[in-house]
């Protein structure tokens, strides 16, 4: 894949899609959860976070487990081996939410027993090196389907689109990564949501992923410029200032933020699960 890039330079800011969302959400968030030493306490868990990492965990521990081995009761049983309860109101909810689970997971274990999925890589952590950064992350499931690599994200929130799976700039930066880390084609992303069994896909041309490169250049630029200059001795308050928004509701560093606290109340640790 020919995109433009010097893969030769050496770098001049680590990043990852965690750190680029982060701050183009909340420069404030950003310097508190990275910067800031100590880092200030964070809120407790909530439950969708622990919903999504438990999903996580049972379907790496699926794809772990031999071909034949993938059967839908082994997965329903992955997911009480790693289940937690943290975040959720009460019992009854744990147990709505943990069948949910189950039978979410189950039904992917069904659907793959029919299309001969090979995965080669699980929470593969891959890298890219351009001319200005290093790109850097953990990507759920990378699968081979003939001569080319596929990025999988796994999603148990709201239901994903094909455009969002354009547009998700953590995506395009898994896939030229893995190309660069695996050294095979990479250009198709994928979101699958795992209550409905759907999948939300985009495959990237050259133009496509070098945009998304280059947008994640210039994030990465403001924020070694920010961090300088707080270094040096810049103010901190106009150099990451918070962006107020309804999410600050459930900000997990909203206590140390007194902007935050006051654009949004506080939102149930449970608050954002499906109905």
């Amino acid at each position: 894949m020919q995109l433009g890039l010097d893969f030769s330079t050496p770098q001049l800011v680590r990043v990852t899609p965690a750190k680029l969302s982060t701050w183009g959400d909340c420069p404030r968030r950003y310097r508190m959860a990275y910067l800031d030493r100590p880092a200030p306490p964070r809120g407790g868990a909530r439950a969708p976070s622990t919903l999504g990492a438990v999903v996580h965990l049972a379907l790496r521990a699926l794809f772990d487990l031999p071909t034949g081995q993938r059967t839908p009761e082994r997965a329903a049983a992955l997911v009480d081996k790693y289940w937690s309860s943290e975040g959720f109101r009460d019992q009854e909810q744990v147990r709505r939410y943990r069948d949910r689970a189950r039978a979410w997971v189950a039904d992917y274990a069904t659907d793959l027993e029919h299309d001969g999925t090979e995965a080669v890589g699980l929470e593969q952590w891959v890298s890219v090196a351009t001319d200005r950064i290093v790109a850097e992350g953990r990507v759920d499931r990378i699968d081979r389907r003939g001569a080319e690599l596929v990025v999988v994200d796994y999603k148990t929130g709201r239901k994903p689109t094909d455009d969002d799976a354009r547009r998700a700039p953590a995506l395009a930066l898994y896939a030229v990564a893995t190309e660069r880390t695996l050294r095979r084609t990479c250009r198709q992303v994928e979101l699958h949501h795992v209550p409905s069994g759907t999948v939300a896909a985009w495959r990237h041309d050259d133009a496509s992923l070098r945009a998304h490169v280059q947008a994640a250049e210039a994030t990465a630029g403001e924020i070694a410029e920010a961090a300088a200059e707080l270094e040096a001795g810049g103010d901190a308050d106009r150099l990451f200032p918070t962006r107020p928004a309804p999410r600050c509701g459930s900000c997990d560093m909203r206590r140390s933020c007194p902007t935050g606290k006051a654009a949004a109340p506080e939102r149930e640790p449970w608050a954002q699960l499906e109905p």
